[in-house]
């Protein structure tokens, strides 16, 4: 009975990138001259690493005659046979097999090297150079990958795989001793005014979620300085045997078996199916033929954001209903993308399918083999696939002078949809304070009238608190200055009398009369009292001043010499 496997793909999906078009690095032999080739020597780069754009590296070869898959480099024989061989810095050449390449590079840096060559100890089945002169030695139908085993986020040095034809040429002259200086380099594509931008996903891929979900509006801000293409990573069910084979690879498939995708959720039996995600894929296709042509295509972006928040659930993914709906809500005629799938071959016969046979050859050209996969300028982006990434690599593949302004304003903001939205102003700052390599400005400056506004705010804040502290001020000093009143001016009103409990004093001149209410309470000189508390109050005491006259405290009545009580007209207790 024919087995149905759902993994079917998941090794194809896990190999790597390496786009061959165009060649952004080259490999010079500089010594011996004998093997100075114009054009440098044939190569592959890795998927890992981190290359150095626009830079170089020129160092002597050294060739470690063992797998490399240990750490123990020195117990390996090593050429050419020096004391000095494994000083830093030096570019370390060994051959390929019997482990990842990520772990290979991984132990060749923790020696010291500053780059590695990886020779090919099998000959590519088209090459009919090597074939011939290695009879016993098995081909290969598929040039090798430099492929991440998912590891190798920790390899900060870049490396090459040589072919074995070359590869072997330098490791004769290495056994017989003779020192070989390579030179590595690396260019940045040429940049014009307009850059393009591309991701090779599929409807259900998680890791490219965020990223379409949110680049919508910098893809409208970007406008026609940006052209974007998306596509779609269909397998070739006839590679894998789906078509006429023994292989029976079910609803993984559509068109008899031609095209395929992986099942999202390991259950062939209920949920989203493969052939749910060719078509969902087609649709998208279609859609971009449509409405994309300008590589801006909202109504694409549009679409695929109505998807994300009402289709894209295993109960929704093929709801008719709710795929109408969103196209509805994206302006987007569902008579016409209905007539580009089934124009275009549709998926249901026998029959190719026009748009999916040309992302297949779309695919194989440019040597895309994970998912996802973002390029920029035709170059593949590097890292987490990310809506900052992307920008951030847009932004650096223009010309000189020709930065779009949103870049100028946005690139390395930490709220980078928010600053798009908002005319460039950065409200959530810089991820770095240094100077931008965008076009040499700041990054993550907010606007002028942003900052204007900040110090405004920042301003009115001192003055409301320096305002509330001066009246906080004038209120205890009104409570000291009673205080002080009441402790030499102390009121006796024994009887109760009215106009006999309280006193007003007229302060207007210090040589003032002291008035009781109604009547002058002669007898009495208030200007001393008046030059007694002013004293007081500056922090001179009578003392100080040499007056007879001493502090008076209520409850202790102290008379001096010559003292007339003052008895008021309404008979009520003196004034003491």
């Amino acid at each position: 009975m024919p087995v149905r496997l759902s993994f079917i793909f998941l090794g194809l999906a896990a190999t790597a990138t390496a786009l061959s078009h165009p060649v952004t690095s080259k490999l010079m032999i500089h010594i011996p001259q004998s093997l100075s080739r114009e054009g440098g020597y044939d190569h592959r780069e890795a998927l890992f690493g981190f290359p150095r754009y626009g830079g170089s590296i020129a160092q002597n070869v050294v060739f470690v005659d063992s797998n490399l898959c240990s750490t123990d480099i020195r117990s390996s024989q090593i050429y050419p046979m020096a004391d000095n061989a494994l000083i830093p810095p030096y570019i370390m050449m060994v051959n390929r097999g019997e482990c990842t390449f990520v772990t290979k590079v991984r132990n060749a840096q923790k020696s010291g090297a500053a780059a590695v060559l990886i020779a090919d100890t099998t000959c590519l089945c088209r090459d009919s150079e090597c074939v011939p002169t290695n009879p016993n030695v098995q081909c290969e139908e598929r040039e090798p990958t430099m492929a991440d085993d998912g590891s190798g986020s920790d390899i900060s040095i870049p490396s090459f795989l040589l072919f074995k034809k070359d590869a072997d040429i330098i490791k004769d002259v290495l056994l017989r001793n003779q020192k070989v200086q390579v030179e590595m380099s690396w260019s940045l594509p040429t940049p014009d005014a307009r850059v393009e931008y591309a991701l090779w996903s599929v409807p259900t891929d998680y890791l490219s979620k965020e990223f379409l979900y949110n680049f919508k509006d910098i893809a409208a801000k970007l406008g026609d300085r940006a052209s974007f293409t998306p596509h779609m990573y269909i397998y070739d069910g006839r590679n894998a045997g789906c078509v006429g084979g023994d292989l029976e690879c079910g609803n993984l498939c559509t068109n008899m078996g031609r095209y395929c995708a992986t099942d999202p959720d390991n259950d062939l039996e209920t949920g989203i199916s493969g052939a749910d995600v060719v078509r969902e894929s087609l649709r998208r296709l279609c859609i971009w033929q449509s409405y994309g042509k300008d590589g801006i295509g909202m109504q694409w972006w549009f679409y695929v954001e109505e998807f994300y928040d009402r289709c894209h659930t295993m109960s929704k993914f093929t709801n008719q209903d709710c795929i109408s709906e969103a196209m509805r809500r994206a302006r987007i005629s569902e008579e016409r993308i209905n007539q580009c799938m089934t124009s275009s071959g549709g998926l249901d016969l026998d029959t190719t399918n026009a748009i999916l046979e040309t992302e297949i050859t779309a695919r194989s050209d440019k040597g895309i083999f994970i998912l996802p996969t973002a390029t920029v300028n035709n170059v593949p982006i590097r890292g987490a696939l990310t809506t900052t990434n992307i920008f951030d690599a847009i932004c650096s593949g223009y010309a000189a002078g020709t930065i779009p302004v949103v870049c100028q304003q946005c690139a390395g903001c930490t709220s980078l949809r928010s600053c798009v939205n908002n005319n460039g102003m950065c409200y959530g700052g810089s991820i770095s304070s240094n100077t931008s390599s965008i076009g040499g400005k700041p990054q993550g400056k907010v606007s002028t009238p942003f900052f204007l506004f900040c110090m405004m705010v920042v301003a009115g804040g001192f003055a409301g608190g320096g305002f509330w502290y001066y009246k906080r001020q004038q209120e205890e000093m009104r409570d000291h200055v009673r205080g002080i009143l009441a402790e030499y001016m102390p009121l006796d009103d024994q009887d109760g009398g009215a106009g006999g409990g309280m006193m007003r004093m007229n302060t207007n001149d210090a040589g003032g009369a002291m008035n009781g209410s109604g009547m002058n309470g002669g007898g009495m000189n208030a200007g001393g009292m008046m030059a007694k508390f002013v004293q007081q109050v500056g922090g001179i005491t009578a003392n100080q001043q040499g007056s007879a006259y001493q502090p008076v405290h209520q409850g202790q009545h102290q008379q001096p010499a010559g003292y007339t009580p003052v008895t008021l007209a309404d008979n009520s207790a003196p004034i003491s």
